[in-house]
């Protein structure tokens, strides 16, 4: 993560940020209307709201072996929160729970589901309930008064029309919820919004529109069946779910491999300890910033990881591993070498190319290329055989090599991320003035 970790004492002193609070704000009104609604006059349909209740806390349970930063773990719990807020019969009898029932319904009923998770200590992240809320109070507020007022029924009648119409309203909440998300974490992070909404989006093509599709056919399936669609249309999601848990889990063993062997060169004394690591998360950091998403994230990540592992093929080592403080012609060589080795992990051929140019002049590079040199030269001058006074001198050294060596917009990405006070491993406490 390049972001201040949670409970932090710089997460602690950072002032909320007013999207966040707006966000918050919502969806607690929206949950005070819901229990203020349905706590007085009771349940409507409680068999139907039982069932459905006992399908989303099921799914709650079924994020056990979720990873960090996974955007839906709990997606049988979203679908059937979702085909909830668009239900309008069962087995062909009208329902009349409600937008402010259904609200409160998939909250109480999250809430139970995670409470095993709060007792571990791995809990579901606030930001994902709220965003489940109105998400499920949106749908709720598309569908079900002009199902109550009969249009949709003399319009749609039942038959693909009436289908088509349920994915467009789920696909509609999709979009909606992928930028909240986005906006949130704007708010929270300062990256910009297009790349983190891109990533929102390309989550959606995954995960997202099996959620989506499930839910509608959920709802389908009650309509015309009843409450025993509920467990049957459920099964293949949660297959869905397992299958992706164990590629999320493959993907991150490849990354540990990864880290570990860019560690070494730190083993083999040719570079600090942590070096390559702070590399990685600073060359994140800088990436967000300047609008990478997605895969070329992935690359960057990689090749920061490795960018050094050339070292090893050295006779004499580079002191302190510091490159950045080599003569040109010495940094292409071991760029080279790093470039051959990296060929040979399996890796990603972007990886290599990555590695290999990273210390060409800056206008015949790649842009993660242009990250990971300015990154490894910051860390270097920083670093205790650094020449710099300190981290803005190292700037300021980076900024004087802008026409040759460094891209002036890296630079400056560089300096605004520190300037934020991060709390990684790389910040060293710079203002920017």
């Amino acid at each position: 993560m390049t972001s201040a970790a949670v409970g932090s004492p710089a997460a602690r002193r950072r002032p909320v940020p007013r999207t966040v609070v707006a966000v918050y704000g919502a969806a607690a009104l929206l949950t005070a209307a819901g229990l203020g609604s349905t706590i007085p006059r009771g349940l409507a349909d409680p068999g139907i709201a039982l069932a459905f209740g006992v399908l989303i806390a099921v799914g709650e349970l079924a994020r056990w072996g979720a990873l960090p930063g996974e955007r839906e773990p709990a997606p049988v719990a979203a679908a059937g929160a979702l085909a909830y807020a668009l239900l309008g019969e069962n087995a062909g009898q009208p329902v009349g729970h409600g937008v402010l029932q259904t609200v409160t319904v998939v909250l109480v009923a999250a809430l139970v589901g995670a409470v095993p998770h709060v007792a571990r200590g791995r809990g579901p992240a606030l930001d994902h309930m709220v965003r489940r809320v109105l998400a499920v109070g949106f749908a709720a507020c598309c569908f079900q008064p002009l199902y109550d007022s009969a249009e949709l029924r003399e319009r749609f009648g039942a038959g693909p029309g009436y289908a088509i119409l349920l994915l467009l309203l789920l696909v509609l909440t999709a979009l909606c919820d992928a930028v909240l998300a986005a906006l949130v974490l704007r708010a929270r992070t300062r990256h910009p919004f297009g790349p983190l909404l891109r990533d929102e989006l390309r989550a959606l093509l995954h995960i997202g529109s099996a959620v989506c599709a499930t839910g509608a056919v959920i709802a389908l399936g009650v309509t015309v069946a009843g409450l025993w669609a509920l467990p049957v249309f459920s099964v293949p999601l949660l297959l869905t779910q397992l299958s992706f848990r164990r590629y999320a889990a493959v993907r991150t063993t490849y990354r540990q491999t990864i880290a570990s062997l860019a560690r070494a060169t730190e083993i083999a004394g040719y570079t600090p300890q942590g070096h390559a690591r702070r590399v990685a998360e600073l060359s994140l950091a800088v990436g967000r910033e300047l609008g990478l998403s997605g895969p070329e994230l992935t690359v960057l990540e990689y090749a920061a990881l490795m960018h050094d592992i050339g070292q090893l093929s050295l006779v004499d080592p580079v002191p302190d591993g510091a490159t950045a403080l080599l003569p040109v012609a010495e940094q292409r060589r071991i760029a080279l070498l790093g470039g051959a080795v990296v060929r040979q992990t399996g890796v990603p051929a972007a990886v290599a190319v990555v590695v290999e140019r990273q210390a060409d002049p800056y206008r015949e590079q790649p842009m993660s290329a242009r990250i990971v040199r300015a990154v490894n030269a910051y860390d270097d001058l920083t670093g205790e055989c650094a020449t710099a006074s300190g981290p803005l001198s190292a700037l300021e050294r980076l900024r004087l090599g802008t026409a040759y060596d460094y891209q002036p917009e890296v630079v400056e990405s560089l300096a605004r991320v520190l300037s934020r006070g991060r709390s990684g491993p790389w910040s060293h406490g710079v203002t920017h003035g």
